[in-house]
């Protein structure tokens, strides 16, 4: 639904700050309209803290570990259905320093499901393994014979790096001074993918109890989970003791 809002002028308006073919001429300076591609990173930024927060919150290490299970397995059924994004926010908030120093929490945890998917999304290479996902996803869904097999959730963030990379790596007119299509071209086949998979109807009913609780369940911040970090599994050595000192006397106003 959230990717169903951003339109393909929204890329052109977040990295086109001139005319594509004219030097001098300004366009688009005035009014750039890319909100709901701004919100779907905000998006993705909230799973993310998300994340890293319900595994922070809990006081005891058995329900640390179990809330940090759950996730893999919410993550290992976005990669299986193909929705890269929300896999790597949650991959991400699990691999956020407050999450990852939680050592006695890990040591309860079965990891091997989730180092596969860390594995699947390294950005080693380019992020090749992810790439390679990404292109079995894609043809999937050219083939599908369901809604469920046609879902193509990229993983965002990379989408407008290599779309942006492309429209400033590449140079808009060839040395001859003709127009350089096949750099256009290879904007518009990246662009037009992302319209395609945009416009595959979500195939899952909504959870009203769901929905609410990822619009308004409340999310640390950085200080805030290092805080609830610091107390759920002490200090390790003497920086992190002199941080935590730190927090507690900023947030919970104790010495």
């Amino acid at each position: 639904e959230r990717l169903s809002h951003i339109g393909p002028e929204e890329f052109v308006q977040a990295f086109v700050h001139k005319d594509p073919l004219d030097g001098t001429k300004t366009c688009f300076s005035e009014q750039k309209k890319t909100s709901n591609l701004e919100a779907y990173v905000k998006w993705f930024n909230r799973l993310c803290y998300l994340v890293a927060t319900e595994i922070c919150m809990p006081a005891k290490k058995k329900q640390r570990a179990q809330v940090i299970e759950f996730f893999i397995d919410v993550a290992r059924e976005c990669f299986n259905i193909g929705n890269f994004n929300s896999l790597m926010a949650i991959i991400s908030g699990m691999n956020m320093s407050p999450v990852s120093r939680l050592k006695k929490t890990w040591s309860k945890v079965k990891t091997a499901k989730f180092f596969i998917l860390e594995h699947q999304m390294d950005p080693t290479g380019n992020f090749y393994n992810y790439r390679t996902a990404l292109r079995g996803a894609a043809h999937r869904s050219l083939t599908a014979h369901s809604n469920r097999e046609k879902i193509v959730i990229p993983f965002f963030s990379l989408l407008i790096k290599d779309i942006y990379f492309l429209n400033e790596g590449c140079a808009n007119r060839l040395p001859n001074g003709h127009v350089n299509f096949e750099k256009f071209l290879e904007l518009a086949k990246q662009v037009g993918e992302f319209i395609t998979w945009k416009q595959v109807e979500c195939p899952f009913e909504q959870d009203p109890n769901i929905i609410h609780y990822l619009h308004t369940a409340p999310i640390f911040t950085e200080d805030g989970l290092y805080l609830a970090s610091y107390e759920s599994e002490s200090p390790e050595n003497q920086t992190e003791k002199d941080r935590w000192k730190s927090l507690r006397s900023t947030i919970l106003g104790k010495t």
